[in-house]
Order: structure tokens, then sequence, then C-alpha cells
């Protein structure tokens, strides 16, 4: 069996000190001997940790102590061996860049679709309202050639600070249309869905992107992988590693 639990999350949130945060984590994170990239903003917070159960659900459970992350939740898969070589902390200017300051779900979260009612709606081929669905890949082009979902829009961006102008360039495509935005973990699709919103969209973000779809719906109307950054490479639909 598995014995090396993995896990990502993302939370916007309010953080007036991400550099003192930084020194905590790390000691914390190090401590309890587990490996991965932990990214710190003033708009939030965005995790990848592996290392063994007890001790991953402990530093998140620690975490989540802190009223700021309280809300924190993690999508889990499992491996034999370590998916990461070393324990990373950094501050950056954003924990996704997107360049696009005013964007700030902290405070205006754009609405979501579960993945089971994602699911629902793919099976009947249109929204509850009857609307055509378009799946829009937020991920680079790379990520997408790994698999993504039949039929979804994929607009060959190579980095996501090029989503914004794309949108704009595409958005009439998209009119009268229920878009879900989609992407690994959730945190590009957030921001994408907001920006999209502002361009007369009407978008939804896919809760808990990707891997929260594979958890709770299985690989249906999914055609290949899912890459993750870390040395597993891609995850099929059962979460388990490509090699």
């Amino acid at each position: 069996m598995a014995s090396v639990l993995n896990v990502s999350a993302y939370l916007f949130t309010h953080i007036a000190d991400p550099a003192a945060l930084r020194e905590v984590l790390r000691e914390r994170a190090v401590g309890a001997g587990l490996k991965g990239t932990i990214l710190l903003a003033e708009e939030g917070i965005n995790l990848f940790l592996a290392g063994p159960e007890t001790d991953v659900r402990g530093f998140l459970d620690d975490l989540r102590a802190d009223e700021r992350f309280a809300a924190l939740t993690a999508k889990e898969s499992w491996s034999d061996d370590q998916p990461f070589g070393r324990m990373l902390v950094k501050v950056k200017r954003e924990i996704i860049r997107m360049d696009r300051p005013a964007i700030r779900p902290a405070a205006d979260r754009a609405p979501s679709v579960s993945p089971g009612d994602l699911r629902r709606w793919l099976d009947q081929g249109h929204d509850d309202t009857g609307r055509e669905i378009v799946l829009l890949d937020t991920r680079n082009a790379f990520e997408v050639d790994y698999g993504t979902f039949v039929g979804a829009v994929d607009w060959r961006i190579e980095r996501f600070t090029q989503f914004p102008e794309a949108a704009a360039a595409h958005r009439d495509q998209l009119a009268d249309k229920t878009v879900v935005s989609f992407c690994t973990g959730g945190i590009r699709c957030e921001k994408a869905a907001i920006l999209l919103r502002e361009e007369g969209v009407d978008a939804y973000q896919l809760e808990g992107g990707i891997l929260g779809y594979f958890e709770h719906a299985g690989g249906a109307h999914w055609n290949g992988e899912c890459f993750v950054f870390d040395e597993r490479e891609a995850l099929a639909p059962d979460l388990t590693a490509r090699r």
C-alpha cells in the first residue's frame, strides 16, 4: 500500500506578514519531516506537501488553527515514494501570478460548480437551465497535452499571465453560454472565473479543480491524465501516478 500522503491546497486570505509567516511554516514543516513547496503572498497561501500521513495531517491541522487558514481544504493522493526533493517556503507577489492586482478572490469570489454537478451537467449535455456548457481549460498548453475534459476549449497559452489577453480576444465565443473554468487544483480557475465575469461572461469555477473532480466524480468525460508539478509527473483519474 502507498505510504506517502500528497496534499495540495490553497486559500485566498489576507496575510499581512508573509515574510514572518515563512519562517514559522518552514520550521514547522522541516520539523515534521515534510517536503514540498509552500508559496505565501499577501493574497494567500498555496502549498504542495508530502510525507507520512500523521505528519501531513498534523501540519494542516496546526495551520487551520490560525483563523486566517481555517477554511483551507486539501486534495489528497498517495504515492509509494516521496515526490519532492526538499522543503521550500517562498514569499511571492502572488500565489498564482496573473498580473491583475484588481482580481482579489478573498474579497469577491466567483461562483463555483461542484464536481458532482458538473458531471451531471455533462451527462445531460447542458446546465440546469438548458444552456450550452463550455469547459475552459485555464492551464498552460503543455499541461493540457497530458489530458483534459472531452471537448474543452484550450487557448494554447504558455503562462497564466497570458490568460487575460486571451479571454478578451475570445469573449464573443463565450457569450450566452455557461462557462466552467478549470485547472489542476482550483487556484488558476478561481482567478480566471472572476476575470471572465468582469468581461461579461457567465463563468463558474470548478470547485477543487481537476484533482477534486477526480476524487469526487472519477474520470467521466475526461481524456488522458492530469499533469502535476512534482516527480510523479501526471496522475490518472484514480489519482495514481503514471510511473
